[in-house]
């Protein structure tokens, strides 16, 4: 059964009758849609894609405020992760090349580096704890993003139908500890993931990220010397945690 969702009183309408759900509920039709996605991904040796993304961050009021990024994400298993990102806040380059990890802020000059293990999926399992780097979409990344998506769900909805960017897509929405998530899955052959809204409930305010996803390549030709970061000559090195403050990540 699909469960459909809606809000008295606002212009989203969907052609269904408002379900009640009950708390805990997993529904094997979100799992199977969800599993389809990370299938598509985990068989393709490399891809790129680009991404738009509002984020909520806190400012020195402790008001949050919102911020539009837009990122560029090139990928070669299983070891090669470059990301650009850019928008409202400073650009700041990210490069994973199986052994070390850099990141670059072009605008102050400083860059940042550090060892790092042999493999995407261990690095990134690290990466924050580590360098304070967060990735809201690096669930998508792993070798086998169902069972990081997956893991400690309390719920799991098929919301229904919907379009993005003129796509036909699934709209799956997914509850565990800390974060409720939603995700719009392109419902053509490829099932790729369209869009991602991630809400950290165990933050204060319940800061959202919403991030879309298109110009998706899965079969492009990404040699092993884009994903290696070259100093620039200038540039000072700083801590990681330092060169985030410093393109205000």
């Amino acid at each position: 059964m699909r469960f459909f969702s809606s809000l008295i009183l606002t212009a989203l309408l969907y052609p269904c009758t408002l379900w009640a759900v009950e708390p805990g509920l997993i529904d094997p039709n979100a799992l199977s849609l969800l599993k389809r996605m990370s299938d598509s991904l985990a068989k393709e040796k490399a891809f790129t894609y680009r991404s738009q993304s509002i984020l909520e961050v806190p400012a020195i009021t402790g008001q949050f405020i919102t911020l539009f990024s837009v990122g560029e994400v090139s990928l070669r298993r299983p070891d090669m992760l470059s990301a650009r990102l850019g928008g409202d806040a400073p650009r700041f380059d990210f490069y994973f090349d199986g052994k070390s990890v850099s990141s670059c802020a072009p605008a102050t000059k400083v860059f940042s580096q550090t060892n790092a293990p042999a493999t995407i999926d261990e690095m990134l399992s690290g990466l924050h704890e580590e360098t304070g780097v967060r990735f809201p979409s690096a669930p998508i990344l792993f070798s086998d993003p169902y069972a990081i998506l997956t893991r400690n769900l309390t719920s799991a909805l098929l919301v229904g139908p919907t379009q993005v960017d003129g796509k036909a897509c699934d709209h799956l929405a997914f509850r565990s500890p800390g974060v409720n998530w939603e995700i719009w899955i392109d419902a053509g052959s490829d099932a790729l993931p369209r869009r991602l809204a991630v809400t950290f409930t165990d933050q204060p305010n319940c800061p959202r990220t919403i991030i879309n996803f298109s110009h998706w390549n899965l079969h492009p030709n990404l040699p092993k010397s884009s994903f290696l970061f070259k100093q620039p000559v200038g540039f000072a090195e700083i801590p990681f945690r330092a060169i985030l403050h410093s393109a205000d990540r």
